[in-house]
């Protein structure tokens, strides 16, 4: 399911066009590493871990391809995890079908062919989980280490990924909360970092709008990437934690009954482990019990739910002392009860805490910094399905058509031209250049798509007063002065990112206003069929107004 859900990632890469944060990307990795460093002094510091990595990436070329590639492995990544944890909480079934789910989400194949780090930030979160859910069943140095280098990913891929972590707090408990704690402290350096750096430069998401509660309303439609498919594997995914739940009480009770009929004297055997097929502790082979098996050889004695001391380690919610003795009820009844509520957390706590942040500290609420949710929705899903006490598998397949089919419009429309929605070719071929035509942009880093996608002869720059970008930004040094670049010049075509009311009503785009002021009027204006979309206007000089010759009078008189 791993290759499945990376190859279904990276079929979009080449179709749609690279928009602003993509090309973002490519000017920040351009840079020297000392330029690197001054630009995330300024802005985007967060993701300097990310920009960092793609500095050496793109030292093999630019190509939309290979700039969307990483994330498309890492989609790969995060569905092995996925898979492999939904194996640990409940069964094979309910990794395959997680897998599958996460998979045929449009959301994941926008992020798997986006060269941003949302799909690292993904892969990131659900290694987190696998990692402490490994740790937690057998505690051991080496694991809450990986578990703190988990954490330390997690920080490093975006800021906002942290969000995520809390949900971790429903798995602490006893004899494990001391390790969890270090692990979490240690791993979550990065972020404090990161944070203090993002907090400092809250200026460069300005634009963010103020949200309220009603964005939960269009939460699941975020995560899926489609309304019609997130609605229903929403509504799944919450049954899938109710599922989790019940499975691991009806088996601790089941336990529980076994240890009260046989006694504790007869619950432990001393040759090969054959007490019974649901309580069986042996000191041989532990090749017995469909249930509950832990024995001092190497054997397994099932798939899921039983192993030797050394085929590695028992199931979510069983726990083995060190002694390859039973390490006490209350170290493992109720795992899956906590699991369920870290699905959920992990599920519903990033938007509701992102809400959060917006509210106390600066606006921050955009959607794509959720998207290291996707990976919890088909999981939980998965479970869901899997628990199905009948035709399990067919319910899975019959689950992952239709969610593929209520996503089917969305799909199509990541992979078109537009599907990031800033479709710049689309703006080239609009422009009609004649000789001595100028260009405009009202925000100066669009300047970087045209130049990445021009293969023909463009209009004059006439702003442009440097060919590196700002060492503080991704804009480009530009004349100030509008008026006196645009002398002699006839026809202007003017590009700006938004809507035709936003350049030609108000001030929101100041070039277009102080192109009018030059003396130019719009006589041709397109938006390509997004939002917010481009826009692309040719203006050209208002012819001279002669002055009105005043009538003489002639005299009546003679």
């Amino acid at each position: 399911m791993a290759l499945v859900a990376g190859a279904v990632a990276f079929s979009g890469t080449g179709a749609a066009t690279l928009n602003g944060d993509e090309l973002a990307t490519i000017s920040a990795a351009s840079r020297s590493l000392a330029g690197l460093w001054e630009l995330a002094r300024n802005i985007d510091g967060h993701f300097l871990p990310y920009y960092l990595f793609m500095h050496f990436w793109i030292k093999a070329g630019t190509a939309e391809l290979w700039l969307r590639l990483p994330s498309a492995v890492a989609i790969g990544v995060a569905a092995w995890f996925l898979a492999d944890l939904g194996r640990r909480l409940h069964s094979v079934r309910a990794g395959v079908i997680g897998a599958a789910l996460f998979a045929i989400l449009p959301s994941v194949s926008y992020y798997g062919a986006f060269a941003r780090s949302y799909a690292f930030a993904a892969a990131a979160v659900v290694f987190s989980f696998w990692a402490l859910h490994r740790a937690v069943e057998r505690p051991g140095g080496r694991r809450w280490v990986a578990y703190g280098v988990a954490v330390a990913l997690v920080c490093c891929t975006h800021l906002f990924a942290v969000l995520a972590l809390p949900a971790h707090l429903a798995l602490a408990r006893r004899g494990v909360l001391v390790r969890m704690a270090v692990a979490l402290g240690i791993g979550g350096l990065p972020a404090v970092v990161l944070g203090l750096v993002g907090f400092g430069e809250r200026h460069a998401i300005s634009w963010i709008p103020q949200r309220g509660p009603e964005v939960w309303l269009k939460f699941p439609k975020m995560a899926a990437g489609s309304t019609g498919a997130g609605v229903l594997l929403f509504a799944v995914a919450l049954a899938g934690a109710v599922v989790l739940w019940k499975s691991t009480a009806g088996r601790d009770r089941v336990r529980d009954d076994g240890i009260r009929s046989a006694g504790a004297g007869q619950a432990w055997g001393h040759g090969d482990g054959t007490a019974g097929p649901d309580q069986g502790w042996g000191h041989g082979d532990g090749s017995v019990g469909a249930e509950q098996v832990w024995g001092r050889g190497d054997r397994s004695a099932g798939p899921d739910r039983m192993r030797g001391q050394g085929d590695g380690p028992p199931g979510a919610e069983r726990v083995r002392g060190e002694g390859g003795g039973f390490a006490g009820l209350d170290a493992v009844a109720g795992d899956g009860g906590r699991w369920a509520v870290a699905g959920v957390g992990w599920l519903v706590l990033p938007p509701l805490l992102l809400l959060a942040v917006s509210q106390l500290v600066t606006p921050a609420y955009v959607d794509r910094y959720l998207f290291v949710t996707a990976p919890a929705l088909a999981l939980l899903a998965g479970v869901a399905v899997a628990g199905v006490p009948r035709f399990p598998v067919p319910a899975g397949v019959a689950l992952v058509l239709v969610g593929g089919v209520l996503a089917a419009s969305e799909h199509v429309t990541v992979r078109e031209e537009n599907g990031r929605f800033e479709n710049i070719p689309w703006a080239l071929r609009v422009v009609k250049a004649e000789p001595e035509d100028a260009i405009v942009y009202g925000q100066s880093q669009l300047r970087a798509g045209f130049d990445y996608y021009a293969d023909a002869a463009m209009p004059d720059d006439v702003l442009k007063t440097g060919d590196v970008p700002d060492a503080d930004g991704f804009g480009y040094p530009e004349r100030s002065e509008v008026a006196a670049a645009l002398k002699g010049r006839d026809r202007v075509w003017v590009v700006w990112r938004g809507t035709k009311q936003a350049g030609l009503q108000g001030d929101s785009v100041p070039r277009v206003a102080q192109v009018r002021q030059a003396g130019f009027e719009p006589v041709s204006v397109k938006h390509s069929a997004d939002l917010p979309g481009l826009t692309v206007a040719l203006f050209e000089r208002k012819p001279e107004r002669k002055p009105a010759r005043t009538p003489t009078r002639t005299s009546a008189r003679k």
